[in-house]
């Protein structure tokens, strides 16, 4: 609802324009402005990261040179990726690198900048979302629990953070490929974050678990299909130097 203060619409929401002659109503600022501010509301991002972007992702902290050029180009391809969605090759993105590396607060400013766009999204931290849709089964869960589900499928951006973070099952393999494979079939953006390695990217070595091992070949394959992979390089914890 807009803001009954707006100085343009006086709180309708709609202002009327004149083009070539001919009066329009178009959606007023304000509007427009309450709308994101919904959106970003029902996008469920933990407090942690309620206020990353692009902006205040830091660079400043880093001793390498290198470090600063090759995190310099992931956030260059994080913001080329928001900023031409939805007209992108591969709708989905998925940030792959270790732990403290930056990618969560990558993935949540890439989905604060669609929302803004006027795009809707949400945030699940994979093993809480396993979770919540495995108690969707009891008759006795709550009903955010049973229609989880069905949220992941249907929503026009999914964040899926710390892909993999399960031990697999035969029920988590099958679920997490039904999820992937209907996002792309429906060319439905998936934004995901993983600390698993993958031999296409690389950082395999011995005792390293491949994300193929936790989500199943067919997702993996899936995953790969419709997302642009980006590799954080190896930097010093991204969560100590906020601190």
């Amino acid at each position: 609802m807009s803001e009954a203060t707006c100085p343009v619409c006086g709180g309708a929401g709609w202002r009327i324009v004149e083009r070539e002659g001919v009066s329009a109503a178009e959606r007023c600022e304000c509007a427009i402005v309450a709308y994101t501010r919904v959106n970003w509301k029902l996008a469920n991002i933990p407090p942690l990261y309620e206020n990353a972007t692009l902006d205040n992702f830091s660079l400043g902290h880093l001793t390498s040179p290198s470090a600063v050029q090759a995190l310099g180009q992931v956030l260059i391809a994080v913001r080329t990726y928001a900023r031409e969605f939805p007209q992108v090759e591969k709708p989905g993105l998925l940030l792959v690198g270790d732990p403290g590396t930056g990618k969560t607060h990558l993935a949540v400013a890439a989905l604060r900048i669609l929302i803004g766009k006027g795009f809707q999204g949400i945030f699940y931290d994979y093993q809480n979302l396993l979770d919540r849709i495995r108690m969707g089964y009891d008759s006795n869960s709550g009903q955010a629990d049973r229609e989880a589900y069905r949220a992941v499928l249907d929503a026009e951006i999914l964040l899926l953070d710390d892909l993999g973070a399960h031990r697999v099952t035969e029920w988590v393999e099958d679920t997490v490929t039904s999820i992937i494979t209907h996002r792309c079939n429906h060319r439905k953006a998936l934004i995901a974050t993983t600390n698993l390695v993958d031999p296409e990217i690389g950082g395999v070595g011995a005792g390293r678990i491949q994300l193929s091992e936790r989500i199943g070949l067919r997702a993996r394959s899936r995953l790969f299909e419709m997302c642009k992979i980006l590799r954080m390089p190896p930097v010093e914890d991204y969560r100590q130097r906020r601190r």
